[in-house]
C-alpha cells in the first residue's frame, strides 16, 4: 500500500527498564507525550530503513534451498523543522546545569515515538510505532545569511529503535486505521508506555 505525507510525530520519554511513560519533569510534558505540532512547524521527513535485516542463504545438493533472515534494526532519520529547545535536549540526553547549559548526561534516555502518515486517498492512517529508542544528532551544521535569503539548518537527528516489551520484544509494530479491530486507545499505551489517551485524542489524534 502506498502512503502519502507526514501527518504526525509523536514523541515519549520511557522508563529504560519498565518502559513506562514518563510525565512531568521526568518527561517532556505534564501529560508525557508532545506531538510535533504546527508549533514546532512539524516535521519535514522520517525515513525508516532497516524493517529487515541481511538475508543468509542455506544451501543443499549444489542448490539453495532455504534463507534465513536477520532480526531487524530500525532506523529512523528525522528532519525536524523546528523544534522546541528543550524537548529536544531531552531527547538527546543533555542536562540542564540550571544557568541556561546543556551538557551530556552520559546515557542516552529511552524515547518511544509514533509516526503518522496516511492512504492514498486520506481516508485512513498507517502508523509505525517505536516503543523505545535513541535519537543522535552527530552534527549541526550553522551558515551565514547572506543579503538575499537567510540559511536555515533544520534539527536532524537519527533515532535507532530497540527492543519493546509490549510488542513482543520486536523494535517496531504498523498500525492500520483501516483494519477490523484497530484500537488507537491500544496503540497509543502500547507505544507510549501506557499512556491512556483522553477521549479527544482517541477521536481525532
Amino acid at each position: 500500500m502506498a502512503v502519502v505525507g507526514l501527518k504526525m510525530v509523536t514523541l515519549a520519554l520511557v522508563d529504560p527498564k519498565k518502559q513506562q511513560l514518563l510525565k512531568g519533569a521526568e518527561g517532556l510534558s505534564e501529560s508525557g507525550i508532545v506531538e510535533v505540532d504546527n508549533t514546532m512547524l512539524g516535521t519535514k521527513t522520517a525515513n525508516i530503513t532497516n524493517f529487515e535485516g541481511s538475508i543468509s542463504k542455506i544451501s543443499g545438493n549444489n542448490q539453495v534451498q532455504d534463507v534465513v533472515v536477520g532480526p531487524g534494526s530500525p532506523q529512523v532519520a528525522f528532519d525536524f523543522n523546528n523544534l522546541d529547545f528543550e524537548v529536544k535536549q531531552k531527547i538527546l540526553g543533555r542536562q540542564s546545569d540550571g544557568k541556561g547549559g546543556f551538557v551530556d548526561k552520559g546515557t542516552k534516555p529511552h524515547v518511544a515515538v509514533l509516526v503518522e502518515t496516511e492512504t492514498l486517498d486520506r481516508k485512513n492512517s498507517i502508523y509505525f510505532g517505536f516503543g523505545a529508542g535513541i535519537f543522535q544528532e552527530t552534527a549541526q551544521n550553522i551558515g551565514t545569511d547572506t543579503d538575499t535569503a537567510q540559511t536555515r539548518n533544520d534539527d536532524n537527528m537519527t533515532y535507532s529503535a530497540l527492543s519493546t516489551k509490549a510488542y513482543g520484544g520486536e523494535p517496531i509494530k504498523t498500525y492500520f486505521s483501516g483494519a477490523t479491530g484497530f484500537d488507537m486507545k491500544n496503540m497509543l499505551k502500547e507505544t507510549l508506555g501506557g499512556y491512556v489517551a483522553p477521549a479527544s485524542d482517541v477521536t481525532g489524534h
